[in-house]
């Protein structure tokens, strides 16, 4: 690996590759549930027939792990000085 100058960055944590990536995920996003408006649904439950089902379920699904995820480390977490002697 190469040695860089302190004011090289790597290409990941430049604000312009960021905003890039963003813009992106936007346009991936977009794409996908205006897609999902031209896809002919055989829904199961009804529910996931709506537009943009997968999109927003998976949002939500994503929001309860990271609540889910927050509360067990906040029940699991230990002292500081756990370890000390």
């Amino acid at each position: 690996m190469r040695d860089r100058p302190s004011g090289d960055e790597h290409w990941l944590v430049r604000s312009s590759t960021i905003r890039r990536l963003w813009a992106g995920a936007g346009v991936v996003l977009a794409l996908v549930v205006a897609l999902d408006l031209v896809i002919d649904h055989h829904p199961y439950f009804g529910i996931d027939g709506t537009p943009g089902f997968g999109a927003w379920f998976g949002f939500g699904a994503c929001v309860v792990l990271v609540l889910v995820a927050k509360a067990l480390g906040a029940l699991l977490k230990r002292p500081e000085a756990y370890y000390d002697d």
